[in-house]
């Protein structure tokens, strides 16, 4: 009995390969949900080190299968991180974004360099520090991207004879070993340098915040509903809703119209404005003071509740958007108001409340709020969905469609000047773009990627579960002896790695590019793709402003960091 229990641990095989990747991920996620280090969680890197420890007492996965578990669990976690930053990925790159995305880019290109540079002076192996610069920035598809080159490399030497091959694969073993010896300090030392930067300027973070309130092109727009009876204005009074609206300069919605007798109704384009009308608007809070000025006078004390108990035909109801037929179509072409005698006012959105205008866009997962009658809203009910089941049944057709086109994509040689070998975008490239893409363009083309936020973060943690406890298992047999005879050297080289490019990008772009603090600290942690850094960024500001400025810069640092990876490699080859 112990020999087969024995074995099942310290043997071969899938059954044993599969055992004790369950055991060092379980725990690894236990670690990193309960164990903190000075208020600082490493997460699921600890799954990582537990890789490691358990190859280090001679629990080793099968070849084969550690191989197809690092490159599927890095496809799965890149994909994921594509999907959820895809609909806002050109967004970032408007007024401001640009500026920010061109700060994180000179960080990582002072990585690079500073990684170049340690390697000339030490004549470490650029192999090698390629794995200790993607641990001191905590980028994990960096790694996967560095090592997928060098697997394709020495794939091809093996297939033209074998020369250099044996040599390639004892260095591409010190590309994990290097991450993981980098990885612990360079979670402190991003969150060290924003703290030294923080002193170092002396910033208020509430002044820094006021700041950013005031300013209001930057500020999020909300919704607010308000009453205004129609005053004597011969601007408005006789005009058509739809007179009034083209000539009016905010983004409004008349809900609901109480006319002099009392009946409320859902108006029309075509409903005449009468003098003496109260009118149930939907606008920004900034447009409030101007509406009410247009229009006439506020009504303070009708709210929600009061419109639905003066006409209980009418009811204001949620209605979430589950089927593809509509996806991507606006309010105006659903012709939902004239068909159906409904308004929809708010589109709920990740989150953010948008106030609904004819163009505006409806997508899978949006909630719509509609007000009309029973009737009207069970007919648009049923013309867009509304089924939460449906909702939330795993799409897995366009994930792995996505995951073939990302794989297609990651395997396409690219050439560039100058370099001696193509370029490929790899496991972690390919996927990454096309989830960007396609979760961008899909409703465009009717290819819906939409997955609930709780499906994405599971494949999201899958994925990178799998794909570090992969690496720990194939870096940990010779982890102490690197790190006894001379690795200790990696922590020192992480450490500059990490804090020399943000100390010198965070004071450029504070003293030259004006950049606010709060959004400073999102920046820098974007740049190191660093959700530690963000976590503290955002608890010790008790704003959103820092998560802003992370997601901004977030997918191109990914982009970028994946690519230079390869370009080191490559160089190093």
């Amino acid at each position: 009995m112990g020999s087969w229990f024995t074995d099942l641990f310290m043997g071969e095989g899938v059954a044993h390969s599969i055992l004790i990747l369950a055991v060092a991920v379980s725990i690894g996620i236990f670690l990193g949900n309960r164990l903190k280090i000075k208020g600082v969680s490493f997460g699921s890197a600890w799954v990582l080190f537990v890789g490691i420890l358990l190859s280090h007492y001679g629990m080793k996965l099968n070849p084969i299968v550690l191989g197809f578990v690092k490159d599927f669990g890095l496809i799965l976690f890149v994909y994921a991180i594509g999907l959820s930053v895809g609909p806002n990925f050109f967004q970032s790159f408007r007024k401001g974004g640009v500026a920010l995305n061109l700060w994180a880019a000179l960080v990582v290109l002072t990585g690079c360099l500073c990684t170049y540079m340690i390697h000339r002076v030490t004549g470490t192996s650029l192999i090698t520090m390629v794995g200790v610069m993607q641990g001191a920035v905590t980028n994990t598809p960096g790694l996967g991207a560095a090592e997928q080159t060098v697997s394709d490399t020495i794939i091809t030497l093996q297939s033209a004879g074998g020369e250099g091959a044996a040599e390639l694969v004892s260095q591409s073993k010190t590309l994990g070993l290097g991450y993981a010896v980098a990885y612990p300090l360079g979670v402190v030392g991003i969150i060290l340098s924003i703290v030294l930067l923080r002193y170092f300027f002396k910033a208020n973070l509430a002044a820094e915040e006021r700041k950013l309130e005031e300013a209001s092109e930057t500020s999020i727009k909300q919704p607010q509903i308000l009453t205004v009876e129609v005053a004597s204005n011969s601007a408005i009074v006789g005009k058509t809703l739809q007179a009034f609206h083209d000539v009016c300069p905010w983004n409004i919605i008349v809900s609901r119209l109480m006319k002099s007798d009392g009946s409320v109704e859902i108006p029309s384009s075509k409903t005449t404005i009468v003098s003496g009308d109260k009118m149930m608007i939907v606008t920004s809070k900034d447009h409030v003071d101007d509406v009410v000025k247009i229009i006439g006078e506020r009504v303070k004390d009708m709210d929600v509740v009061e419109w639905n108990h003066l006409d209980r035909n009418l009811v204001s109801k949620r209605i979430t958007v589950t089927k593809s037929s509509v996806n991507g179509k606006s309010i105006r072409a659903l012709n939902i108001r004239q068909e159906f005698g409904v308004n929809i006012t708010r589109v709920l959105r990740a989150g953010i409340d948008i106030v609904a205008q004819p163009n505006t866009a409806i997508f899978v997962g949006d909630t719509l709020v509609a007000v009309g009658d029973s009737e009207g809203i069970e007919k648009l009910s049923a013309l867009i969905g509304n089924s939460l089941k449906k909702l939330y049944k795993p799409r897995l057709s366009p994930i792995f469609i996505g995951i073939a086109l990302g794989v297609l994509l990651g395997s396409l040689p690219i050439k560039f000047p100058g370099m001696p070998q193509t370029i490929k975008l790899g496991l972690a490239g390919g996927p990454l773009i096309v989830a960007i893409l396609l979760s961008h363009f899909g409703p465009k083309i009717k290819f819906a990627t939409y997955t609930t936020q709780s499906a994405n973060m599971m494949l999201s943690e899958l994925g990178i579960s799998l794909f570090l406890a992969a690496v720990g298992f194939g870096a940990g047999e010779n982890f102490m002896n690197t790190l006894v005879n001379g690795g200790y050297r990696y922590v020192a080289y992480g450490v500059i790695i990490t804090m020399v490019p943000l100390f010198i990008v965070g004071t450029l772009a504070r003293l030259i590019g004006k950049v606010n603090f709060l959004t400073l600290m999102g920046l820098l942690s974007g740049s190191t793709t660093d959700p530690a850094a963000l976590a503290y960024s955002s608890e010790s500001s008790g704003n959103s402003y820092p998560a802003i400025g992370y997601a901004t810069v977030y997918p191109l640092t990914m982009f970028l960091r994946v690519l230079a990876a390869q370009i080191l490699v490559l160089i190093a080859l």
